[in-house]
């Protein structure tokens, strides 16, 4: 994974533990857990994410990360059906 910028990189591997479609998926990696929820919530999806922190980063800064990547999967699905609402 690498910032826009090309700032900051870092390899990033892991292992998916669960998978439960449209609802989980549970991944190890680096010795840590992290989870990630898709919540239905009327005509919209929650996505929630729990990890277990590492000890370089802060924890507020290790969100700021992951809710970064959050958002940008968020704007990429979200035009992906605007292109697809559209005829062609």
């Amino acid at each position: 994974m690498e910032a826009k910028d090309g700032s900051f990189g870092f390899d990033f591997a892991g292992t998916y533990t669960k998978v439960v479609p449209h609802s989980l998926i549970e991944t190890e990696f680096g010795g840590r857990i992290a989870e990630v929820e898709f919540l239905s919530e009327g005509q919209k999806v929650v996505v929630r994410e729990t990890f277990d922190a590492e000890a370089t980063h802060s924890v507020e800064q290790q969100r700021q990360g992951w809710q970064s990547i959050l958002d940008r999967f968020a704007r990429h699905v979200e035009s992906r059906g605007r292109n697809r609402a559209q005829p062609k």
